[in-house]
């Protein structure tokens, strides 16, 4: 049994978390602000993001992205503040979330897809990819919420969590950021996924926030490991100094008003053996 501690607390709704420069970077969604935490749990607010952030990223240069929920924009945080990178309201059809940043800076972002909590029924949607310059595309359809996102070490495969399909989808990467040959890389039976991570044996740690877990899934859907947590697991990310540390972002529940009013979101740690690989 591994033992999970609290780096840090009292956070309206912790995701996207990021390891970055001996930091990790992650929104505090329904608080609308990006914020950084070291090791030691000092944290820092890095920028306000009035249209909810949730998937972070970074472009080649350094400047990092930033998901704009409600507004359905890519941010860019450039000196003087957040800048529009990329408008994807004609391509998302509601909400979008989670995110991952190819090594081009290539930004592939997801999207609910409807209104979950409106309680409106789930449909499938799509995958939109921006280009640095700002162009964006539909590269994937039929997508039944399309999460927490990981692209391998060699920058060839993407693997998407697909929550409301309770699966992992892989998908080749095109020397232009098209994706094609799309495959089951691994079903998930009664485990929803929302964030998730790689790691350096090509397993994904898989947050289920049903469950209150995290998993560590392999190709084909074999479950390593599994972590109990005390709420419920929204994100994870594997960082710190040697990459063996799990970051695993944690709240009671994720209505936004509830969230705010509480304050019960986390960002839980505990130590793994094989490190992290591949982006983000």
């Amino acid at each position: 049994m591994r033992t999970m501690k609290v780096l840090i607390d009292g956070l309206a709704f912790a995701e996207g978390p990021r390891w970055r420069d001996g930091k990790l970077f992650f929104s505090d969604m329904h608080a609308h602000q990006v914020l950084a935490v070291d090791m030691a749990g000092r944290r820092e607010v890095i920028c306000e993001a009035p249209g909810r952030p949730s998937g972070l990223g970074w472009l080649p240069d350094g400047r990092m992205l930033v998901v704009s929920m409600t507004d359905r924009k890519l941010m860019r945080l450039d000196r003087d503040g957040l800048k529009m990178a990329a408008d994807l309201s004609g391509l998302a059809p509601f909400d979008c979330n989670d995110m991952v940043v190819d090594a081009r800076g290539r930004a592939y972002v997801g999207n609910f897809g409807f209104d979950l909590h409106g309680n409106a029924q789930p449909r499938s949607t799509t995958l939109v990819m921006v280009a640095p310059d700002g162009v964006a595309r539909i590269v994937a359809e039929e997508m039944m919420f399309p999460n927490g996102m990981v692209i391998t070490p060699d920058g060839k495969t993407l693997i998407a969590g697909e929550t409301f399909a309770a699966r992992l989808t892989a998908f080749d990467i095109g020397a232009d950021g098209s994706l094609t040959n799309r495959r089951v890389w691994a079903e998930l039976g009664s485990s929803p996924p929302d964030g998730i991570c790689l790691d350096a044996e090509n397993a994904i740690w898989v947050a289920c926030p049903t469950k209150s877990e995290v998993i560590r899934v392999k190709q084909g859907g074999e479950v390593a490991e599994r972590i109990k947590v005390e709420t419920d697991a929204f994100a994870c990310m594997l960082g710190g100094p040697d990459g063996r540390t799990l970051f695993v972002a944690t709240a009671p529940n994720s209505n936004p008003e509830q969230c705010r009013a509480t304050r019960g979101g986390r960002i839980e740690t505990t130590q793994v053996e094989v490190p992290r690989a591949g982006l983000p």
